[in-house]
C-alpha cells in the first residue's frame, strides 16, 4: 500500500456535513484560544493537539461507508465502522509525528520561523510514514502469523494450542 492523497471523498459529503465540520472546528478552536488565555499558551497547546473534528469526522465516514452499502441493498452498519476505525487508525498514526513537530519547531523558531516551519513539517511527515510503516509490517507478520496457524493440519494446530489429540 503506498500513501497517497484522494479527494474523491470530498464529493460524497453533503453541504450540512461540511458545515457541521466547519462549526466543530471553528468551535475548538474558540474553546482552545478560551484554554490558552485562561491559563497560558502550554496549556492551551495541548488541547490544539487534540484532534477537535475527529469525531465529527469518523461518524461522517461511518455514515457515508453505510449508505453506500444500503444503496446497493446492504446493511453496511459494520463496513461503516470498520472504515471509520481506519480513520481512527490513520489519526493516532499522524499524531505519533506531532511531538516531533513541536520538538524542531520550538528548537529552530528563534533563527527563521519559516523554516523551523518547513523542517517541522517535514520531521512530522517523515515520524508519521514511518509509523504507518512499522504499523503495514506488523499487521502482515501478524495476518502472516495467523494463516500459518489455521493452515498446519488439524494435529499441529491443537499442539500449537496446548492440548494433544490422540
Amino acid at each position: 500500500m503506498i500513501v497517497k492523497f484522494s479527494s474523491s471523498s470530498l464529493k460524497d459529503g453533503r453541504w450540512y456535513e461540511y458545515v457541521v465540520r466547519f462549526m466543530l472546528g471553528g468551535a475548538a478552536t474558540v474553546f482552545t484560544g478560551l484554554i490558552a488565555s485562561g491559563f497560558g499558551p502550554a496549556v492551551g497547546g495541548l488541547f490544539l493537539a487534540l484532534p477537535a473534528v475527529f469525531c465529527a469526522s469518523a461518524t461522517l465516514i461511518e455514515q457515508h461507508e453505510e449508505r453506500h452499502k444500503r444503496q446497493a441493498g446492504l446493511s453496511g452498519h459494520r463496513r461503516g465502522q470498520q472504515a471509520a476505525g481506519l480513520d481512527a487508525v490513520g489519526a493516532a498514526l499522524g499524531s505519533i509525528g506531532m511531538p516531533g513537530f513541536a520538538l524542531v519547531f520550538a528548537m529552530m523558531a528563534q533563527q527563521s520561523a519559516p523554516t523551523a516551519f518547513a523542517l517541522a513539517l517535514l520531521t512530522w511527515c517523515v515520524i508519521s510514514v514511518a509509523a504507518w510503516w512499522i504499523w503495514e509490517q506488523v499487521r502482515a507478520s501478524l495476518r502472516s502469523r495467523r494463516t500459518k496457524h489455521f493452515s498446519a493440519p488439524s494435529s499441529k494446530r491443537a499442539d500449537a494450542v496446548g492440548t494433544v489429540r490422540r
